[in-house]
């Protein structure tokens, strides 16, 4: 994450927590809107365009806020690292991974991505594994076990999208490892653009050379949510996450992402009619208190 300025922990600007309600409702209303859309457009080729064309609108932002486009030298793998991450290997598998499972689902599925990231960190940034982590992620896996056991419980199903969803969860933690280990001296929105560039060419690429994507039969809804996760998703969602970072504390920003699974399971609701079991329920209990447990800082003296 890059480095937003000294605030009070207490205070957080009016614009602030308008964009924080926008963006959780444009990343959690996108969980049942990506499945209309696969209805009729190929999964690579719907993830691998709209990435591409989001790229296009970030280096656009950049470029009019004055912001540099280039690239610190000697860090392109760094940066290729993180694209392949946080936007090749999270599209692909949460798009194969929605596909095979409730929408809502893969919402809570997804976010658990601060549980691995804490965990990769002990490993690869040497960061301590203490009793908080240790909680969270015992909580964590105590939704993902309930999640599994649903899978498991309708007939002839495997729960193939519960494993996606956990490698596209594990992908993202991956991504902000890479970043935390060294982090890139770059303007957020910049940086940005650049992932969202490189980690969608091969998105693309592998769609157009696998699917057959019929652009003229595209009904009203599925092209809608195209353009959606063009505009809203990917372009808008992105550039207000990264202005959300520098506008309120770190801890007020990453504890704001815990309302886009829930968000994720209610509108699977109303725009695909799904009807959440127990175990979702639970499970979303379960995440949400684990990413707490582990974004939540230490009170003084613990």
């Amino acid at each position: 994450m890059p480095h937003s300025r000294p605030m009070s922990a207490t205070h957080i600007p009016r614009a602030g927590i308008v964009l924080l309600g926008l963006l959780s409702l444009g990343w959690g209303l996108n969980w049942p809107i990506m499945k209309v859309v696969i209805t009729e457009l190929p999964r690579l080729s719907f993830r691998g365009d709209s990435i591409l064309l989001a790229s296009v609108g970030l280096f656009a932002i950049a470029w009019l806020s004055g912001q540099s486009l280039q690239v610190p030298e000697g860090r392109w793998r760094q940066l290729l690292g993180m694209a392949a991450c946080n936007i090749t290997g999270w599209n692909i598998f949460a798009i194969y991974g929605v596909s095979q499972m409730p929408s809502g689902r893969a919402a809570i599925l997804g976010y658990t991505m601060p549980i691995w990231s804490a965990l990769l960190a002990v490993w690869f940034l040497h960061e301590p594994l203490d009793r908080r982590r240790l909680a969270g992620l015992a909580l964590g896996m105590g939704g993902m076990v309930l999640l599994l056991a649903a899978e498991f419980e309708k007939l002839g199903s495997a729960p193939t999208g519960v494993a996606l969803m956990l490698v596209a969860a594990i992908f993202w933690a991956g991504g902000l490892v890479i970043y935390k280990r060294s982090p890139l001296p770059m303007p957020i929105t910049s940086l940005t653009a650049w992932q969202t560039l490189l980690g969608g060419i091969p998105v693309a690429l592998l769609g157009h050379s696998l699917e057959n994507a019929n652009w003229g039969a595209l009904s009203f809804w599925p092209l809608f949510g195209f353009w959606y996760n063009v505009f809203i998703a990917l372009l808008f969602c992105y550039w207000a996450w990264n202005k959300l970072v520098q506008m309120v504390p770190a801890s007020v920003s990453s504890l704001g992402s815990l309302i886009v699974p829930v968000v994720g399971v209610f509108s699977g609701m109303v725009i695909l009619g799904e009807t959440p079991r127990w175990q979702d329920y639970t499970a979303l209990a379960l995440v949400l208190t684990a990413i707490a447990t582990v974004l939540l800082p230490p009170r003084a003296g613990v």
